[in-house]
């Protein structure tokens, strides 16, 4: 009868974990097998964390924020939070939205909000908010990389000194051999219906911008935790590289975030594109569409 208990205790335990469903898996750059303290160790120790987010997924919306409170746990009011989903001439509204002076409808009335704001980015916002933390619109306002992509760089040399100020530093360094420039040359389709060569160099104005605006409120000691589409940071490229060129020697960890059937080993597709791969399910939900 004890060998029967033994048995039927043994196979409860094996059929509950054959119907475990883990929402997310977290690999190394390179396909090691790491967990959620060993990417906040990382994060921790760096000058600047990039969270390469696929926009719609809530995996990356919690994490983004579980992230961003143990990461706040470590360096208290020495973090700042800084985001692609917020345009630089918003910082005004931030600011003072921050410093109360304001109620918060009439920010939600002013700020340019993305559509799934309220459910993936407020909490950050408000987090922040709650903590002292300075919270950084680092993209360029959506107008002027529109004008890129209609014009190129050079439709900017129009533009108002006043208005420069909101964009990194004219003229920007541009490498259109650079993978993730020009792999967007490949793609089929674009705003005209085909694979404009100013795609890529709107691209790089918001990578610019990004890494500006880093650049612009780092100080020493200070980590920057900065939420991006992964596209932006993946392989160390886009913000990374002017990042680099802005302000070389910073200490820099990355993370992205890819879709797997199967999430028990990390593809081939997540090898060396950050430090750490969060590897979800492509059966997750999306929060919006």
């Amino acid at each position: 009868m004890k060998n029967y208990f033994l048995i039927l205790g043994l196979l409860v335990t094996i059929n509950l974990s054959a119907q475990d469903k883990p929402a997310y898996k977290i690999f190394t750059g390179e396909g090691k097998k790491a967990d959620y303290g060993d990417m906040v160790k990382a994060a921790s120790k760096a000058d600047v964390i990039f969270f390469g987010e696929l926009h719609d997924n809530p995996v990356s919306h919690w994490l983004e924020l579980e992230l961003t409170k143990s990461v706040f746990n470590e360096k208290g009011k020495d973090l700042i939070l800084a985001a692609e989903m917020f345009e630089t001439d918003n910082q005004l509204i931030i600011d003072e939205y921050f410093a109360g002076l304001f109620k918060e409808t009439s920010f939600d009335s002013e700020v340019r909000k993305w559509n799934n704001y309220s459910t993936d980015y407020k909490p950050l916002l408000s987090f922040a908010k709650d903590n002292g933390l300075k919270f950084v619109a680092s993209n360029i306002p959506r107008h002027y990389a529109s004008m890129v992509a209609a014009g190129g760089f050079e439709s900017l040399d129009k533009v108002s000194v006043e208005a420069k100020k909101f964009i990194a530093p004219l003229p920007i360094e541009y490498d259109p051999e650079l993978p993730c420039y020009k792999e967007m040359m490949s793609m089929e389709g674009g705003p005209m219906g085909h694979a404009s060569d100013n795609l890529p160099k709107a691209q790089a104005i918001k990578d610019a911008t990004m890494a500006n605006s880093i650049v612009k409120y780092i100080q020493p000691g200070q980590t920057v935790m900065h939420y991006n589409g992964s596209y932006h940071s993946d392989r160390y490229m886009g913000i990374i590289w002017y990042l680099n060129r802005y302000s070389p020697g910073l200490k820099i960890t990355t993370i992205t975030t890819i879709l797997q059937d199967d999430i028990d080993k990390m593809g081939d597709d997540g090898n060396g594109k950050a430090d750490f791969v969060i590897v979800v399910p492509s059966t997750m939900t999306r929060t919006y569409k």
